[in-house]
């Protein structure tokens, strides 16, 4: 099934969700200062006051927009108001504008994903995969083009690079990628392997899903709980910071996952399914199988 619209839906989504974030940080920083609040020096503490000023701000919107179709031509507060002038009342409306098309746009695309027998086969039963990481994989996943549990792995930017480390945007990992110029010539130029986008939900989102997830139903926790051990068990590793290992575990954790997800995919569009050199070669038992 053809992939392309589904795949602008979701770009679009996190598009809308990229700007949301851009604007709410900017409405944070001009409002803590009005609400006496000191600048945030830990990323958990500023975290925590983005919510806080964003909060104070949505109740007193709500206040200020109570039964209006559109906001008022004029505006002006005084006193103690935290919104006091059209300027900000302008910048507060669009924020939230934007926080209820990306919530809408989320839902219509949960709504598409019925059309696809990897979402409602396997994905809605994975807990931490929910409709937008779903729509994430099934649209930048080709999986007729994945011959191997692997190839998603390098496609992802999970595999290992030449210097045995793993895959980023290093210069030293960097490969040479034709283009055509403006003049029709055939060029080359130092390029990134792998889809940015895709590795940034997989490893930075849905990894985190995971381990929120918890241990039971989630075979994926015990994944990267097992694997956790097996480096703190391992003296080659005991220069590895935790949270060096923690990120190893991370990747290892959804590279099982991606292992289980080729399987089942490349079964439902009946082609055909390549064992892991690790288990084809080695014997060994990966993914959900291993747990």
């Amino acid at each position: 099934m053809n992939t392309s619209n589904l795949k602008s839906i979701v770009r679009g989504a996190y598009d809308i969700q990229a700007l949301r974030i851009q604007m709410g940080g900017r409405i944070v920083a001009n409002f803590k200062a009005k609400l006496g609040m000191e600048p945030s020096v830990k990323e958990d503490a500023a975290d925590q006051d983005a919510k806080k000023v964003l909060d104070y701000l949505k109740a007193e919107y709500k206040l200020i927009t109570d039964g209006m179709a559109s906001l008022p031509r004029t505006f002006s507060r005084n006193g103690d108001s935290l919104i006091s002038s059209m300027t900000e009342l302008v910048l507060i409306d669009q924020y939230f504008t934007l926080e209820r098309d990306e919530a809408k746009h989320f839902r219509q695309l949960g709504k598409v994903l019925g059309e696809y027998k990897i979402y409602t086969h396997f994905l809605k039963e994975v807990r931490g995969v929910g409709p937008a990481m779903a729509g994430v994989i099934i649209s930048e996943i080709d999986i007729q083009k994945a011959k191997y549990s692997s190839s998603i792995w390098k496609y992802a930017g999970l595999d290992v690079a030449q210097d045995g480390k793993g895959r980023s945007r290093k210069k030293e990992h960097l490969i040479d990628t034709e283009y055509i110029n403006k003049d029709g010539e055939v060029k080359t130029k130092k390029g990134i392997s792998f889809n940015p986008f895709l590795k940034t939900k997989l490893v930075g989102v849905l990894g985190s899903s995971f381990l929120r997830a918890g241990v039971k139903d989630n075979p994926y926790r015990a994944v990267y709980d097992n694997y956790k051990d097996r480096l703190n068990n391992t003296p080659d590793h005991d220069d590895k910071s935790k949270g060096h290992k923690h990120n190893m575990c991370i990747r290892y954790m959804v590279k099982m996952f991606i292992i289980d997800l080729y399987k089942v995919w490349r079964k439902i569009e009946g082609l055909e399914v390549h064992a892991p050199y690790s288990e084809a070669k080695l014997g060994l038992i990966h993914g959900r199988d291993s747990v």
